[in-house]
């Protein structure tokens, strides 16, 4: 259940950190930070498998938080 929970949270803080906030919804914007976000879980020795398995798909989790983010959010 910890290990479950620290995937989903290095998803999240990944995707909050790493997505800009002027980012455009597009195929390949998205597609390149899920590239991004697997490689850095990679190296914390932690598989794309491992990650969806705890979030769902990262890529609608990347794409929902730059659709739906709110300027003035807190990070």
């Amino acid at each position: 259940m910890g290990n479950e929970r620290a995937r989903h949270r290095l998803a999240y803080k990944w995707i909050s950190k790493h997505v800009p906030k002027t980012a455009v919804a597009d195929v390949i914007s998205v597609a390149d930070l899920t590239e991004q976000l697997f490689a850095d879980a990679k190296a914390a020795g932690i598989s794309s498998n491992e990650i969806e398995e705890d979030t769902g798909s990262v890529y609608e989790a990347i794409l929902d938080a730059i659709v739906h983010h709110e300027p003035g959010m807190a990070d």
